[in-house]
């Protein structure tokens, strides 16, 4: 006659296999927590209004969407600040945008050859070269102050430098040349462009066209939070003429992952 089993021994069986169990839950239940969302990216542009966005008082209908982007003709009719700006305030920040100038109607006489460094090529009397060249002119401010600019043109140096800090002479040298393009990565005027813009601390990283062309550039004393916006530029004289360039650019595809 076979003996039955030690009741000691099921118990402790059955109490094991529990165990295991619940720990192989407790653990895919962790697992599933800490997976990454699938939904980080948040889209700031919607193809259809300027919901999200702040049009500036007074604006006239110059910031508009158009066939699915956001159309300026920089003509805004605010008395004040004419940027368009987001309503919601960043930190921390991957922003992808999509960007194209629609052409160029004004010749800029002054346009300095940047060198690596970021300061100006000089002639032989220490003067700054200066060339003229068809030109548009907008940007894309970060942490809410236009010094944190990335810029968008027609200059040599490329799209995507930050000119005020560049040309901000209290700053070291290493400061002026991380905010200078390592090269000119723009299409030609008409065709569209891609920034990957990363803000992180007092770092700013620049993808233009799959090239990086700013990478960790340091940002001292800029905001630790602020909106974004698209920059504003150019006026015409009594004459209807451009007197400077005009930001004559469209966007679309703006969206934003918080880091």
């Amino acid at each position: 006659m076979k003996s039955l089993p030690n009741l000691t021994n099921i118990i402790i069986s059955f109490f094991t296999a529990g165990l295991l169990i619940f720990v192989f839950a407790l653990t895919s239940t962790s697992s599933i927590e800490t997976q990454p969302s699938q939904n980080e990216w948040t889209s700031l542009f919607n193809g259809d209004d300027l919901s999200g966005w702040i049009v500036p008082e007074g604006d006239g209908g110059h910031w508009k969407v158009v066939d699915g982007v956001i159309d300026y003709d920089a003509m805004s009719e605010a008395e004040d600040d004419k940027a368009l700006w987001s309503e919601k305030e960043y930190q921390d920040f991957v922003l992808k945008v999509d960007w194209r100038i629609k052409e160029t109607p004004y010749i800029n006489p002054n346009v300095p050859i940047i060198m690596p460094d970021g300061s100006h090529k000089l002639d032989q009397n220490g003067e700054t070269i200066r060339m003229a060249v068809p030109d548009s002119d907008s940007g894309i401010y970060v942490r809410g102050t236009s010094k944190a600019q990335i810029n968008i043109w027609n200059w040599p140096i490329g799209s995507g430098e930050v000119y005020g800090y560049r040309t901000d002479s209290s700053l070291s040298q290493e400061v002026r040349a991380g905010v200078t393009p390592t090269m000119n990565a723009d299409h030609n005027i008409g065709e569209w462009n891609s920034f990957v813009i990363t803000v992180e601390d007092e770092y700013l990283t620049v993808e233009l066209n799959g090239h990086v062309v700013l990478d960790k550039a340091h940002l001292p004393g800029v905001p630790e939070s602020g909106k974004i916006a698209l920059q504003h530029h150019g006026s015409k004289d009594a004459n209807g003429e451009w007197n400077s360039p005009p930001s004559l650019v469209q966007f679309k595809n703006i969206s934003i992952k918080e880091l």
